[in-house]
């Protein structure tokens, strides 16, 4: 469960309020103080001295997505509506961690379905990714979690979705290819039918404003 903390100390004249857990964050800075150490840094000066939380507090945001549940956060903005045409959210911006080294992957996700009788929040398509995203994963796992998301809680006539990132662990270490894209893609429903997904690859590479 996470608590609000006021921490006024950091800097003078400048106050925060920060979502954390107190016990998880000590547990995972002790084991950072540790790592520090193995990797043949002297945790005890003055750079480092508060490294270990901060490290403890930025992982529990990072991964904050385990504490969210993408589908209430759809159906906390479900509404009836006589629209069968596609809704499209595209270059929604995406920050994930990967669970092999647990560096960051980043890009946009397109994101679009056909209502069958319901829609929902247009900012909601946007949190539902950050649920997912905001876990350790794979580009791969995080782009069928979230077309089965909307399918199985909107139901949907098709679900389409698009992610483009780069990834460190690609960047900035093992092959070091600085200009690699990943990019992924589901689909269900009216979206597994040539004319749908070619519209809707259309209008993620279109500029309409």
């Amino acid at each position: 469960m996470s608590e609000i903390k006021f921490d006024p100390t950091e800097h003078e004249g400048f106050s925060k309020i920060e979502m954390y857990n107190s016990d998880t964050t000590n547990s995972i800075a002790e084991h950072y103080k540790w790592i520090l150490g193995l990797i043949g840094e002297n945790p005890e000066r003055e750079g480092l001295l508060k490294t270990p939380e901060r490290v403890a507090k930025s992982l529990q945001f990072l991964t904050h997505g385990y504490h969210l549940d993408p589908v209430e956060i759809l159906n906390s903005a479900k509404f009836k509506e006589d629209y069968k045409q596609m809704v499209l959210v595209k270059n929604i911006e995406i920050f994930s961690m990967c669970e092999h080294h647990m560096l960051p992957f980043f890009g946009k996700a397109h994101i679009a379905y056909i209502p069958n009788g319901y829609i929902t929040g247009l900012s909601k398509i946007a949190r539902v990714v950050d649920a997912f995203a905001r876990r350790l994963q794979v580009q791969e796992r995080l782009t069928s979690q979230i077309k089965d998301c909307i399918q199985e809680t909107l139901n949907p006539l098709g679900v389409g979705v698009v992610i483009e990132a780069q990834h460190m662990c690609m960047m900035m270490r093992g092959i070091q290819k600085q200009n690699s894209v990943t990019t992924t893609s589901d689909f269900s429903g009216a979206f597994l039918k040539e004319p749908t997904r070619s519209e809707f690859i259309h209008l993620i590479g279109e500029k309409l404003h």
